[in-house]
């Protein structure tokens, strides 16, 4: 499975390459993950590296955390598990009714 490591701070110049190739000194990689903007397409500045032992984990925190890459110091740690999102439409005060008590007489609280 391997030890996943978050890879903060980066550039958006920086390429999923350039990272591989530099955690490569600290041990085998697993995956390298850049996280993506969905919307633009571009990378939000962060990503995931797995390292394949816990071993080669902790070199790259050692190694890399704070280390300047393309003009940005790199914050790596251990990553922590996914929070739980809740599932639904977004949430908010109104709901479906809008807020705008015209019509309907659900008062805007988002009832049918």
């Amino acid at each position: 499975m391997g030890t996943k490591l978050y890879v903060g701070n980066l550039s958006y110049s920086t390429t999923e390459d350039t990272i591989r190739n530099l955690f490569a000194q600290a041990g085998e990689i697993a995956e390298v993950a850049f996280i993506m903007d969905r919307d633009t397409g571009r990378p939000k500045g962060f990503g995931f590296v797995t390292m394949a032992t816990e071993e080669g984990a902790q070199e790259a925190i050692r190694r890399f955390n704070g280390q300047t890459v393309d003009n940005r110091a790199l914050t790596v740690n251990e990553a922590r598990p996914r929070e739980e999102r809740s599932g639904g439409f977004g949430g908010g005060s109104r709901g479906f009714g809008g807020g705008n008590n015209r019509g309907g007489g659900n008062g805007g609280r988002g009832r049918f």
